[in-house]
């Protein structure tokens, strides 16, 4: 839809498609990085998510990150570098008007498997 406008485009950042639970060195679940709830992230967690989200967005389309790897290191940061100082696009990543692949960006989980499984945890928590 915005593939033409030269003012706004919409990119997809796919970092947390292949995402693993962090483990701790027991190998057990990390749970600094969940909130007391064990559901949403904690600082922490949320401190990877955007550090993983930014780099996601100064990486060209077409190779980007697909997953992050927890390990509560800064160094990791990236910065834009003085060839490209913005945002990656599908325009500035050289894709231009073609055609970018667009089966590798979809879900490979149906819809109908999420529908499934919030109503199977709506009928287990309620029992």
């Amino acid at each position: 839809r915005y593939e033409q406008r030269e003012d706004f485009a919409v990119v997809m950042q796919p970092f947390f498609r292949n995402t693993l639970l962090p483990l701790d060195s027991t190998g057990k679940p990390d749970m600094s990085f969940f909130a007391a709830d064990c559901i949403h992230l904690s600082v922490r967690g949320y401190a990877e998510m955007a550090m993983a989200l930014w780099n996601n967005m100064l990486e060209p389309v077409g190779e980007k990150q697909t997953y992050n790897n927890f390990t509560h290191d800064r160094s990791k940061l990236r910065c834009p570098n003085p060839e490209k100082p913005f945002l990656s696009t599908r325009r500035n990543s050289g894709f231009g008007n073609s055609d970018l692949n667009l089966e590798e960006t979809e879900s490979s989980v149906p819809y109908w498997a999420v529908i499934v499984t919030a109503v199977a945890g709506v009928l287990a928590g309620s029992l």
